[in-house]
């Protein structure tokens, strides 16, 4: 079921932080200052909170209600710790497939990625705590449900997890257009994890320099890319195509 999404006010928040709920972003009014706004800053860097510093107008159109220039959005599901996603799938009998998103900023393409996800038996998408796309109402509607059904790990950094999963014997491949071998050149037969990057940007340098392999679409137009969430949907079909 789906929990109440959002909280308000500054006292509020720090609560929520110190009880351990789990907070997925906090907006902020430019230019609020004070004691107590000085504490919830130093929590939400302590605990590697995402946070935007947005006009009033912003904060004034997510509620009506007196949000004393702060309100956090909470996410709906309980995350998952990497160790236990990874030595889970790792003790089941199947072949682990595991998504990375490297900073993907939109909830809509965010919550297709989801869907098509839980689709094709990924067993758990890592993000980054910080510059990431949010779970708020957004993420649900768009992954049709299938976030409740999808393990979602929070860490902070996507190069620590790629390093963990290649302990764990965990290929890496990256989704990106600067590859010289296209996706059905590679194979996803093994225990395998595939990095998609953000909208704008893709793949970070330092990312790439780390993965396994890496691998791209072939494109047949004028259109240099595909929509990542489209992208990401070739790719895991691929990868079901290869493993059926």
């Amino acid at each position: 079921m789906e929990k109440e999404t959002t909280i308000f006010g500054i006292r509020a928040i720090i609560e929520a932080i110190n009880s351990g709920e789990s907070i997925d972003k906090v907006f902020i009014q430019k230019g609020l200052h004070g004691e107590l706004f000085h504490e919830l800053e130093h929590l939400l860097r302590k605990d590697g909170i995402s946070t935007s510093y947005v006009p009033v107008e912003k904060l004034n159109r997510l509620s009506k209600k007196n949000h004393q220039g702060v309100i956090a959005q909470i996410a709906p599901i309980e995350f998952w710790d990497i160790d236990t996603l990874i030595t889970t799938t790792l003790e089941s009998e199947k072949t682990p497939i595991f998504l990375l998103l490297d900073q993907l900023s939109d909830v809509r393409n965010f919550g297709a990625i989801i869907r098509t996800a839980e689709c094709t038996g990924v067993n758990g998408i890592i993000i980054q705590k910080k510059g990431g796309a949010p779970v708020n109402g957004d993420t649900i509607k768009t992954s049709a449900g299938a976030i409740f059904k999808m393990p979602i790990c929070k860490v902070d950094h996507i190069k620590d997890a790629i390093f963990y999963l290649q302990s764990s014997n965990i290929k890496v491949i990256a989704a990106t257009e600067k590859s010289e071998d296209t996706l059905y050149n590679v194979s996803f037969k093994e225990p395998c994890a595939i990095v998609m990057g953000s909208e704008g940007r893709g793949i970070n340098p330092s990312v790439l320099k780390i993965v396994d392999e890496s691998a791209k679409l072939p494109i047949l137009g004028d259109i240099e890319s595909l929509n990542v969430s489209v992208a990401c949907g070739a790719f895991l079909y691929e990868m079901v195509r290869q493993r059926s």
